[in-house]
């Protein structure tokens, strides 16, 4: 066994040998992988292993399609077969909400030249004749759909690992994970110790007590799952063909071809955790006790659907551990506490993702980012908040609802709140509706007296949109008061401050005290890993102000650039709250709390200041995310309620009042302002996001600078653009596709709400270089439909800023 690596990976599943073999595949042969018993131990052995292409997220569906494809690659590559078989999915959709999801994607199909269509039910009963297709809405068929064989697929990563000079030590348990000094680590085994520059755990069950190891608490949990598989029905005997699996997700089952029998699967509602406080060290390939009372419903559903369910006798039942995260998405990426640990844990549909999965942490391990921008699977999504009764609630949800559709804007309350800010009460007393932002409760939105207090969801408008456009309008006309604790808030005091900024971000930081300024963050790759707004407070006393749930995301890149002795840089995003006080009356509103003075000659846009309000020592800056004249006002947290309670009472005398995060996102797009995941990602280049203004490469070196001015002078791939869409009953809410009147793909949406001040269905949108211009006239997929819609000049309110400088 080697005793020096570049990566040790803790887990020989499907994950972790995907891992190993796209590690050597993108160049590093000495990478070892240690499985504690055989490969697919755990829950790779005994997973039904479908697969499919498409998915909610775009990305994710990238990934799953490369996927798919990967493994065909594999059997010529290495010779071992992969037990292959695609002979379709049928998707069904029963209510208007799944077909308009099915639709949906349908239309990113398009884009994306994926291969999923509508078929009519003729040819759906010629595909599948023994499913009973009434009441079934909408029929969508994905030919490259099926499943594939756990083992053969393991096998086959771990042969072509083998063939590039990977190791792979079975029964060779990990016992240790030993930080060193230089950010390398010792992996401990009874065979011996091996130094290595990369740990990855992906251990799958035991994957919590793998990051115990390295002092490490993730939020995974255990559940058990079932599934079971027929007979031979003679049906299926009789035919010449593989029958297409059936993704009926409004009956909560799944259902395909086993052998010359089906397979049925269900996600019960009365569902069991397993292994709460820990899996077991000698748990291998063993499975539970049957127990198909607990999915009783959900097959009931797939007879009803396939009649010959019912009538086939029961082969053999499947009832074996899973693992999920909170969200029952990966815990994936490195860990930003530790250096060098690298984390793909909770990993539910694995056989669609595994390809995905291996492609891009090798990728991010190599060449330091992933190709794809995948913050909706990076770890760092959760923090120390998520505990285990969080985790727990979750989870029992997540595996309860897997098949219910994610709705845009949904905000589910289960396990919440986790964390609140002094005002939390005083809010939901005035109305407040609620929604959670990495951990802290904020309100969406108020409802008034005899309003619901619980917001309904689904594709279309929904019961709060006529009261967010009430506070749109107020602030608009008069002035609001927004809530923005959730923001990030950092201060970086100290001799050298004013240099570590500058080696950190993108633009030249402010020189003169009480001036601010906004600033990009590069990744690895030249994108934009991040939108900041960094002022001056005093000499070698700057606070910083951030996306907060990018908050930890953001350390990987503040830890990459040592900080010079004496500077001291913290986090205050606990420790301080913040209101943003916006509108055309919000310096009269301001006024009659202070002393200062607000003008724009004495306090012009984009600077700041200590001052009090309301006897409240305050972080004042001249800034507003909404486009309106405003302050963002910043106190500790202690001060939340005062601030607060002064702030509305003073609005009330101008008839200002509170306002949700809803409405700020309408305020911000009809502005054009970007926002980070959405405009901005490591994806996208500054100057197809229109930040290439904000970076000063004669200021000197800074964070991956090289990185950027390697595709500086590249021409614009795509570019950012503003749509004005025809719509009545829903507008875009990110991810729709976007096609020029002839049916062309040219791009898809960031960013869409209700522009109540203006009166537009409004998007932001990324196109293709060249492929439109302003008034031309495109299409775009809301509903999964084609809505007419046109590109925008110019933001459609206060496009020459006169409002914000006023």
């Amino acid at each position: 066994m080697r005793t020096h690596a570049q990566a040790v990976i803790i887990g020989g599943g499907l994950i972790g040998c995907s891992i190993l073999y796209h590690l050597a595949k993108l160049g590093w042969s000495d990478v070892v992988l240690l499985e504690r018993d055989e490969l697919t131990s755990g829950s790779t052995w005994h997973a039904a292993a479908n697969i499919h292409g498409l998915h909610d997220s775009t990305n994710i569906s990238r990934l799953q399609h490369y996927t798919m494809a990967l493994y065909k690659e594999l059997e010529t590559e290495t010779g071992q077969g992969c037990g292959i078989f695609q002979p379709g999915s049928l998707y069904l959709a029963q209510t208007e909400a799944r077909e308009h999801q099915l639709r949906l994607q349908e239309a990113k199909a398009r884009r994306y030249e994926m291969n999923f269509f509508e078929v009519n039910r003729a040819e759906a009963e010629r595909l599948h004749p023994l499913v009973n297709f009434d009441g079934i809405r909408c029929i969508m068929f994905e030919p490259e759909g099926g499943n594939v064989d756990p083992s053969g697929v393991t096998m086959a990563y771990a042969a072509g690992a083998r063939q590039r000079g990977a190791e792979i030590h079975r029964f060779t348990p990990a016992t240790g994970t030993e930080t060193q000094a230089d950010g390398s680590w010792i992996v401990r085994t009874p065979k011996g110790d091996i130094r290595t520059q990369w740990v990855v755990n992906a251990a799958g069950l035991w994957g919590r007590e793998v990051a115990a190891m390295a002092g490490l608490q993730l939020p995974l949990i255990p559940t058990e799952h079932q599934y079971f598989v027929t007979e031979t029905i003679p049906e299926i005997a009789a035919m010449d063909r593989r029958l297409p699996s059936i993704a009926d997700r409004d009956g909560e089952y799944y259902l395909r071809q086993e052998g010359l029998g089906l397979l049925v699967g269900a996600y019960e509602r009365n569902m069991r955790f397993w292994a709460e406080e820990g899996t077991p060290l000698g748990f291998g390939h063993e499975l539970f006790p049957d127990d198909l009372e607990r999915i009783e419903g959900n097959t009931m559903r797939a007879i009803e659907r396939v009649p010959v369910v019912g009538t086939a006798g029961i082969k053999r039942v499947i009832n074996g551990p899973m693992i999920w995260s909170p969200d029952s998405a990966v815990l994936f990426g490195p860990v930003p506490e530790l250096q060098n640990y690298f984390c793909c844990n909770g990993i539910i549909p694995g056989f669609s993702q595994s390809g995905g999965m291996g492609k891009l942490a090798a990728e991010w391990m190599i060449e330091g980012e992933p190709s794809l921008d995948m913050f909706g699977w990076d770890m760092a999504r959760f923090g120390h908040w998520a505990g285990k009764a969080f985790t727990k609630a979750r989870v029992q949800d997540q595996y309860s609802h897997r098949f219910k559709i994610h709705f845009p804007n949904e905000e589910r309350a289960v396990g919440r709140p986790v964390r609140t800010r002094p005002a939390y009460e005083l809010q939901k007393e005035i109305g407040a509706i609620f929604g959670m932002n990495f951990g802290w409760e904020h309100p969406l939105w108020f409802a008034k007296d005899g309003e619901p207090r619980e917001e309904t969801i689904g594709f279309t408008r929904q019961n709060w949109w006529k009261p967010v456009g009430r506070e749109a309008r107020m602030l608009r006309e008069k002035a609001g008061i927004i809530d923005i604790s959730n923001f990030a808030k950092y201060s970086v005091t100290g001799p050298g401050s004013a240099e570590w900024l500058n080696a950190v971000f993108a633009n030249r930081m402010p020189a003169q005290k009480g001036r601010s300024c906004l600033t990009p963050l590069i990744g690895k790759r030249g994108g934009i890993a991040g939108d900041f707004t960094v002022t001056k407070m005093d000499d070698d006393d700057f606070m910083i102000f951030g996306s907060g749930m990018a908050e930890r995301f953001h350390q990987r890149f503040f830890k990459s650039v040592p900080l010079p002795a004496g500077v001291i840089f913290i986090s205050l995003t606990e420790a301080m709250c913040g209101f943003n006080v916006a509108g055309p009356k919000s310096r009269e509103l301001l006024m009659s709390l202070t002393k200062e003075d607000l003008s724009t000659i004495s306090f012009p846009f984009m600077c700041s200041r200590r001052m009090t309000v309301a006897g409240i020592n305050v972080i004042a800056l001249r800034v507003s995310f909404t486009g309106d004249l405003g302050w963002e006002l910043y106190c500790d947290s202690t001060k939340q309620v005062l601030l607060y309670k002064a702030l509305l009472d003073a609005g009330r005398e101008l008839d200002a009042g509170p306002v949700g995060s809803r409405a700020l996102m309408s305020l911000r797009i009809e502005k054009g302002y970007g926002s980070w995941s959405r405009e901005y990602s490591p994806e996208y280049w500054p100057q197809e996001s229109g930040l290439a203004r904000l970076i000063k490469m004669e200021k000197g070196d800074f964070l991956n600078r090289d990185a950027y001015a390697g595709i500086a002078e590249a021409p614009a791939r795509d570019r950012l653009v503003m749509l004005s869409i025809n719509v009545k009953d829903a507008d875009a809410t990110g991810g729709e596709p976007i096609f020029l009147p002839n049916g062309t793909p040219i791009g898809q949406v960031s960013s869409g709400a209700y522009g109540y001040t203006v009166e537009m269905s409004l998007a932001l949108c990324y196109v293709k270089a060249g492929s439109a211009k302003a008034g031309d006239k495109v299409s775009v997929a809301i509903l999964g439909r084609p809505h007419d819609a046109v590109i925008l000049e110019q933001p459609p309110f206060d496009p020459d800023g006169e409002r914000l400088r006023a």
